[in-house]
């Protein structure tokens, strides 16, 4: 049998031996991992801006009705194309065409009379005077029937330019005033885009802008596809929004398919190269009250905090514009596990050459 001491040691075993076993285990994790260190890799590379934008129709405007009258016709549809000159409305024109055969039948007895007076003048029977007067009312009376025919000429709205009608405002049959709005038209052939640049970023374009040259960017739709026709950044607007701090660019984008409309939105794409820049991995870095550092690992093994200013972004990597240089080891792996000062008694380096290519990054 066994007694309660013999008990009690078997108990004690256990326990130690369990003890023990944990002790190694996690003597033997800690021992397994190891701290990592690489450098910054200085090299060409290429960096992509990405700006909100909004598109626009290069010609985008207002069809509103010149002339009070019901709307007697309508000639086209919503959405369909139209060609320059093309009737698009036709408001009711039997008044304007009255007024018209009136100032026409005006102005030919007007005329009538001035040539019965001319002859009469050139006989000295009636006085210049009265000649000159004859004269003004024909003038008037042909004024008169200008003005009509173009009222009349108001009752029929054409399309200004090729474009690409949007929804109705009015049906047919509607009493439209003058000025009421009957629908819009948009030229689609080419696209405005506009987007909005930092105060830096616009320095540094025109600071490196070539004589001549223009800034080309591409267009990301809302589908997250690339538009398959670059833009060209042909205007900058003259001020600077004191609110925000950005100044707006407006690039044009051939629209040969008619694919982009008026209203959509995406982002511009602007691509520049870097040259000789400092590139290190994000996850070689982290945050303290919004701003950016990196463990540097002295000859003696001894990590120091550094602050980092980054130039630009690009995916999984930054550029770094000050703080360090490609001299400098900075710890990649085990940031989490060390404070500044802290001596690491062993790490692992590896080249940055073998680093970055693991990560996304865009390279000349």
């Amino acid at each position: 049998m066994i007694t309660m001491r013999m008990f009690t040691l078997i108990v004690g075993l256990c326990t130690t031996l369990i003890f023990v076993g944990c002790s190694s285990r996690n003597e033997d994790e800690t021992e397994e991992f190891k701290f990592t260190a690489t450098s910054p890799l200085r090299q060409d590379t290429t960096v992509t801006q990405v700006y909100v934008c909004q598109i626009r129709a290069i010609q985008h405007i207002e069809l509103r009705a010149l002339e009070r009258g019901y709307l007697q016709s309508i000639f086209v549809d919503e959405g369909r194309f139209v060609r320059k000159g093309q009737a698009m409305f036709q408001i009711m024109p039997l008044l304007y065409q009255a007024e018209l055969q009136k100032a026409e039948a005006e102005a030919k007895f007007a005329e009538i009379e001035y040539l019965n007076t001319k002859q009469l003048a050139d006989s000295n029977v009636v006085s210049k005077n009265e000649l000159a007067l004859s004269k003004a009312k024909l003038d008037k009376a042909k004024a008169e029937l200008s003005l009509a025919q173009v009222h009349l000429g108001f009752t029929k709205i054409s399309a200004p330019f090729d474009g690409i009608m949007d929804r109705f405002q009015v049906r047919l049959g509607s009493l439209v005033n003058e000025g009421d709005l009957l629908t819009t038209l948009s030229d689609n052939s080419e696209m405005w885009v506009y987007f909005n640049v930092p105060e830096a970023e616009y320095l540094n374009y025109k600071t490196h802008l070539r004589k001549d040259s223009l800034m080309r960017v591409r267009l990301q739709m809302a589908n997250n596809q690339i538009f398959e026709y670059p833009g060209v950044v042909k205007t900058i607007e003259a001020d600077f929004n004191n609110e925000t701090g950005n100044i707006a660019f407006r690039a044009t984008f051939p629209n040969p398919k008619g694919l982009l409309r008026h209203g959509e939105t995406g982002n511009v794409l602007a691509t520049s190269v870097i040259k000789n820049a400092l590139i290190i991995p994000q996850k070689s870095t982290f945050e303290v009250l919004e701003k950016k550092y990196v463990f540097v690992v002295d000859k003696d093994n001894i990590v120091h905090q550094r602050e980092i200013t980054i130039g630009a972004e690009l995916p999984d990597l930054y550029v770094i514009s000050s703080g360090i240089n490609e001299t400098d080891r900075i710890m990649l792996e085990g940031i989490r596990k060390v404070r500044d000062n802290d001596k690491i008694v062993e790490y692992k380096y590896e080249d940055p050459k073998t680093v970055l290519p693991r990560l996304k990054v865009y390279v000349e």
